[in-house]
């Protein structure tokens, strides 16, 4: 059997936790990633058969019971998991209608998935219902969006046409707009249901004052909404206090939209 470090999910999560702790996107133990992998592929590295611990997840998912995620872990530094990471990282297999998780490997410490686990299971479920391709959910604190929630309009859609509008990229890369939710207590069920609810119509929520939800097919797809995300906030806090000469018009992103066969989010364009 194979070492899981050496499977291509395990070594593209821990380039990824590194490059995002290089971005400065998670301090600390700021942040956390869970990533679906299908049960027959992981058997090709571990014995599935034998979970190690069970934990009380604290809340019910059944449309993913029976569903194996890699999961970053409470606590844990992103900084730290390219040098440890079976400390840092577990894999578990939900059971129980949700309600359990089964550790498969990882947690080494006995530490436990992120405390987040409970936003990002109900956004895969809400995701995968819109998707089934998606695969990850990522969650970090990148400070410019995060500087964004304190000085501009947290409504939807002023939030989004302002990304739009920063740089010709954001319609071709969430074309579907950003979700914005307002300062709430991190780790809890109501931030995770509000989360997933966001998640039906956006594959990126920011959280006022925290950071941002982004989901997608793969590592390299999420990870790059939220870095184009932060690009165009970053442009913006440049720009702000600026007269504005000129700007991307709506006329000129329905132009980008049709060029490369996008749909942007129904009302979020001024009427023609």
């Amino acid at each position: 059997m194979e070492t899981i470090l050496d499977a291509p999910f395990m070594v593209e999560l821990i380039r990824t936790t590194t490059n995002m702790y290089d971005h400065g996107w998670d301090e600390r133990n700021g942040g956390n990633i869970s990533l679906l992998v299908d049960e027959e592929e992981l058997a090709r590295y571990l014995d599935v058969s034998h979970p190690l611990r069970s934990i009380p997840t604290g809340f019910d998912a059944p449309t993913l019971d029976g569903r194996c995620f890699l999961v970053t872990g409470t606590g844990k530094y992103f900084k730290n998991v390219q040098y440890d990471p079976e400390n840092n990282l577990g894999v578990i297999r939900v059971t129980d209608s949700g309600r359990t998780a089964e550790l498969l490997w990882g947690y080494a410490d006995g530490g436990s998935f992120t405390s987040e686990l409970p936003a990002h299971l109900m956004s895969h479920a809400v995701r995968l219902a819109e998707n089934p391709a998606n695969r990850v959910i990522m969650h970090c604190h990148p400070a410019n969006l995060l500087a964004m929630t304190f000085v501009h309009d947290l409504d939807e859609r002023a939030f989004t046409r302002t990304l739009w509008q920063m740089c010709t990229e954001c319609m071709i890369v969430f074309p579907d707009g950003i979700g914005v939710l307002p300062w709430m207590l991190c780790g809890t069920n109501e931030i995770g249901e509000a989360t997933a609810e966001k998640m039906r119509r956006s594959r990126l929520v920011v959280w006022g004052q925290h950071g941002i939800y982004g989901a997608g097919a793969d590592l390299d797809e999420t990870f790059g909404l939220i870095e184009t995300a932060e690009k165009a906030a970053e442009i913006y806090l440049k720009i702000a206090q600026m007269p504005i000469l000129q700007t991307i018009t709506d006329d000129e992103l329905r132009e980008i939209a049709d060029w490369f066969h996008v749909t942007p989010r129904e009302g979020y364009l001024d009427l023609a």
